[in-house]
């Protein structure tokens, strides 16, 4: 067992593309964890997507040796969707580094996990990265650490990962920092639950902080929050590459296996204790994670519905907070129903489907849960309920309030595209709480609060902030509960059958606006028939917007000639009886591509 006061425990704080990845490679090569020749870049992000886009997805743990210290790194993500997992690896650490980018400055997801970290009562060592960038400012960058965070920056470490500058220091600012772990060995066992993920050869590996008594393999451990009880088989550490050890002491962090073949029964944020010496009271904050934003995966080709269905087990097997279950649409045949923490997260899922799964999908409107308020009627009782699908919409007349949940957006944004952003927030209902400037001269930029609801942003409010501020805008933001609004379901009707893939829930302001922007997209996508075909976009009884296809017509007056208008006429009202009939009995066939594409293109309007 390691002695307490050489432990240091901690993690890195940094926006996406600030260096974290690059800064932990540096500290694992210069503590001897891998030799030049194991090292690849990012070697804690592991999975291709986290690579590509420079963003880490699972938290991973690295042992670092540093002058008889014995260091524990945990690599966390730092997306919005993932603010819970993140929640708990902070949890489990009693420091931070504090990675900002000498050119970029803070931004707006550092600074909401710096003030987790503050919560948790973290010491946080500033590490000032990329000081060898042309448009690096580190003075400049300090300043704005110390106003906006109001950390002193006074003895922030200069460093740059890429070249290796400045990684001792930070080293040894860990060690001089951040305090050990306090925790005592005689007490029953209590170790968190920090993440877990499937491996096909060990089962579940679970990541575990020790507080408090030791845990020893072929130990009986019970589950808190589970209420499961599980045999240890194996116990070690990752220093990157697997150790075994016989125990893990109280602060130490590590890994253990216990024949455990389902990733959903390892809750992120559970207590473990002994069977048979058990804690009495469990850790606090722990929760169980809600999906937010839920939308249908359909199999381009309907043959592959087993196959999607295979993959989307192998999936959950790694990712417990992923839900799904299984609906059937008029338009799209079979598919699944899921839940994901963000549009982060579904974006990942579903590259992870395309890619390692070889799928082609249809993905429908991304859409969030709603709390529908049901008056009591002759057979049911006044209930309150929660809708993720638009097509499941109860009976209008019994509704009698929704609510939508909100969120409390955080955006940093250049003030040159300040007028922009803010008309885009007050188009999507925003209601602005604050407008701040931080920094000073080229630094100088214009911190937003909006409250916003989350079915605004989860279309492409992400895109457009993107684009309109040309990649310098950056947000974040957090749930704030349901409020009630006038929410109204606008299905689109063609040739006056409802399509249940393409309904939505709007609000009933921007209605008419999102309706006439389906219906002209629609016109594009749909081709001609032999008749007129409608396209309207109604809520409930009443059309709020048309679009008509004009039919293909043959000329039957063609081989009308000379004589009264009255036969040209007669051929023509022939004609026009035809295709009403045909129309009567006609079926729309709609192409996939067009669902793909009105569906895809969502919210433009």
């Amino acid at each position: 067992m390691a002695d307490i006061t050489k432990i240091r425990n901690f993690s890195i704080i940094a926006h996406i593309d600030h260096g974290k990845s690059t800064l932990a490679d540096r500290l694992i090569q210069r503590t001897g964890g891998l030799t030049e020749r194991e090292m690849s870049a990012q070697v804690l992000d592991n999975m291709d997507i986290e690579r590509e886009r420079g963003i880490t997805i699972k938290a991973q743990t690295v042992r670092l040796e540093w002058k008889g210290h014995e260091l524990n790194l945990m690599d966390t993500p730092g997306h919005v969707d993932f603010a819970y997992e993140v929640s708990r690896s902070l949890a489990a650490c009693e420091g931070a580094l504090l990675v900002v980018d000498a050119a970029q400055g803070v931004e707006a997801q550092t600074l909401a996990n710096v003030y987790q970290s503050i919560e948790h009562d973290h010491e946080i060592v500033p590490v000032i990265n990329k000081i060898d960038l042309p448009a690096a400012d580190p003075e400049g960058t300090k300043q704005e650490i110390e106003e906006i965070i109001g950390l002193d920056a006074s003895g922030a470490v200069l460093a740059s990962a890429k070249t290796g500058i400045g990684i001792e220091e930070v080293l040894d600012a860990i060690v001089a920092t951040i305090p050990p772990p306090k925790g005592d060995a005689e007490a029953p066992l209590k170790a968190m639950l920090v993440d877990s993920w499937y491996d096909p050869y060990l089962g579940v590996v679970i990541l575990v902080r020790v507080i408090d008594g030791v845990l020893r393999k072929g130990a009986q451990v019970k589950f808190m929050a589970a209420g499961t009880t599980h045999l240890v088989d194996r116990v070690g550490c990752f220093r990157p590459k697997i150790e075994q050890l016989s125990e893990l002491g109280p602060g130490e962090i590590g890994f253990i296996t216990a024949q455990i073949k389902e990733v959903a029964e390892t809750r992120v944020g559970d207590t473990i204790t002994d069977a048979r010496r058990p804690a009495p009271e469990p850790l606090p904050g722990f929760k169980t994670v809600q999906p937010v934003v839920f939308c249908g995966l359909f199999p381009v080709d309907a043959a592959d519905f087993e196959k999607l269905r295979d993959s989307l087990y192998k999936l959950r097997l790694n990712d417990a907070s992923f839900s799904f279950e299984m609906e059937s649409s008029a338009a799209l045949g079979f598919g699944f129903r899921c839940g994901f923490l963000g549009l982060l997260h579904l974006e990942i899922i579903q590259e992870r489907l395309t890619r390692e799964y070889d799928l082609d999908l249809i993905t429908t409107a991304p859409s969030v849960v709603y709390k529908i308020h049901l008056s009591h009627s002759k057979s049911e009782p006044a209930q309150t309920i929660e809708l993720h699908n638009p097509a499941d919409m109860p009976d209008p007349n019994r509704i009698e309030s929704i609510e939508e949940p909100w969120i409390d957006a955080t955006i940093y944004v250049p003030d040159e595209y300040l007028g922009s952003i803010l008309k885009l927030c007050q188009d999507r209902r925003g209601i602005q709480r604050d407008l701040t400037y931080v920094g000073t001269g080229a630094h100088a930029r214009a911190m937003l609060r909006y409250e916003l609801p989350l079915n605004e942003v989860v279309f492409d409010f992400y895109d457009r902030l993107k684009s309109i501020s040309r990649g310098y805008a950056s947000f974040d933001y957090q749930q704030i509960g349901h409020r009630e609004g006038d929410l109204v379901k606008m299905s689109i009707l063609v040739n006056g059958e409802p399509v249940d893939a393409l309904s939505m829930i709007v609000h009933r302001a921007n209605a008419e606006t999102r309706g006439r922007g389906m219906c002209e997209r629609l016109k594009d996508l749909i081709p001609r028939h032999m008749f007129k075909i409608p396209i309207q976009a109604a809520i409930g009884g009443k059309v709020i917007a048309r679009e008509t296809i004009a039919a293909l017509r043959k000329d039957v007056t063609a081989k009308c000639y000379g004589g009264d208008a009255t036969r040209k006429r007669k051929l023509l009202e022939k004609q026009k009886e035809g295709k009403k009939r045909m129309r009567e009995y006609g079926s729309v066939s709609i192409p996939q591509e067009a669902f793909i594409a009105a569906l895809r293109m969502g919210d433009d309007a």
